[in-house]
């Protein structure tokens, strides 16, 4: 049977029981000769490997900035494009899925963006080897919604997740989410919305609007094409 993360405690903090339920299926996809390039050249000066038990983003950078983490970026569009115009922050981009993370460092290549690093390996067991409140944003968008009854302990979006997103926060730091799947909306705002350490910034405790400095992802775009609605959350660490 698997193993269900248990809620926060009053302190927000949730154990860390080992896990047997992943938020995502892995998917090997094809890569093209570009990305199998991307993969052999530039994985060493962008990649971030699991080695040791923290990650030091100081050293990881170089340098101390205002840091932004987004999770599962797809083929990274969007994170470039956040990248590429605030040239003096950082971002940690983090995906299972290689021919995105190859598609993303090509891109990053051809844009000479130096402010960006990658990490390919679960989402969870990298949070938890960050030190706490190291982080200014935390970028979820559009994760998968499992949308059947029997898979949903397989969303990402679980209390035990959402106190470790708020322990990596610094105080005024926001986590940012945003699908296009009514019910999986629903669902995050009642999770996030029972962590003593996150405060729903908007004024009626709902929705927020669309951030400008979200660009748009091709998965929303396509979205769009089909008519789905899309909600957006912001909760800010207090």
């Amino acid at each position: 049977m698997p193993r269900v993360t248990p809620p926060p405690d009053e302190t927000g903090t949730a154990p860390r029981p080992p896990r047997t339920v992943r938020s995502f299926v892995p998917r090997a996809g094809r890569m093209t000769r570009a990305q199998q390039r991307a993969w052999q050249d530039l994985w060493p000066s962008l990649g971030v490997e699991m080695t040791g038990s923290t990650f030091d983003l100081d050293a990881i950078f170089g340098r101390s900035a205002r840091r932004t983490v987004e999770i599962g970026f797809g083929n990274g569009e969007a994170l470039l494009s956040l990248a590429a115009s605030r040239p003096a922050e950082d971002f940690l981009g983090i995906e299972v899925h290689r021919p995105g993370v190859g598609h993303l460092m090509l891109r990053c290549e051809e844009l000479a963006v130096l402010n960006l690093r990658i990490v390919s390996h679960d989402a969870v067991d990298v949070l938890e080897r960050l030190t706490p409140a190291c982080l200014d944003e935390v970028l979820l968008y559009f994760p998968d919604p499992w949308p059947k009854k029997r898979h949903h302990k397989r969303r990402i979006v679980q209390d035990g997740f959402v106190a470790l997103v708020a322990s990596g926060l610094r105080n005024g730091g926001v986590f940012r989410l945003a699908t296009d799947w009514q019910p999986y909306a629903d669902w995050m705002l009642e999770t996030l919305g029972r962590c003593p350490l996150l405060r729903n910034e908007s004024p009626d405790g709902a929705w927020s609007p669309r951030p400008a400095s979200r660009p748009p992802t091709r998965f929303e775009l396509r979205g769009q094409r089909l008519g789905h609605a899309v909600w957006d959350l912001a909760y800010r660490r207090i």
